[in-house]
């Protein structure tokens, strides 16, 4: 593959990943959550059975200060709840809320909207394959946006 076309299919990539981010947020604007992407990052991470301060700010990438931040953000919005950690006294355990459940999965819906129109385009066995390729090139961890 000539670098043009390496850096041509670098830049598809790029800015279907920042519409598919944004085409999410617009889903969940208009499902009546309010819409900002860092709460999807850290929602993902706090779904997957709770998580601390510093769990969340490991899967963003960003300071514990910062995380610290977001989270009082998302407990005073009513999206996430602080509990007693069931493993560490010393820690508190953040939890989706009901409100943050159905914000989950408004921004589900959305990315379903999303993919349904790549069907639409390519056909869903094309979208399949493409599923399945970039699962195989992608790598593993957190998907974490780009600060």
């Amino acid at each position: 593959m000539q670098n043009s076309e390496a850096l041509s299919l670098s830049f598809a990539l790029l800015a279907t990943a920042g519409e598919l981010v944004r085409r999410i947020n617009d889903g969940v604007v208009a499902r009546g959550f309010e819409g900002k992407s860092a709460y999807g990052f850290a929602f993902t991470r706090i779904a997957a059975g709770g998580a601390t301060v510093s769990e969340v700010a490991a899967h963003l990438g960003v300071t514990k200060q910062a995380a610290s931040q977001l989270v009082e953000e998302l407990v005073r919005k009513g999206y996430v709840e602080r509990r007693p950690h069931p493993g560490d006294a010393r820690a508190r355990l953040l939890v989706l809320t009901e409100l943050g459940w159905a914000n989950t999965r408004a921004a589900e819906e959305a990315a379903a909207d999303v993919v349904r129109e790549w069907c639409s385009v390519l056909g869903e066995a094309e979208v399949a394959q493409l599923r399945r390729h970039l699962l195989g090139i992608a790598p593993s961890g957190p998907v974490r946006p780009s600060w």
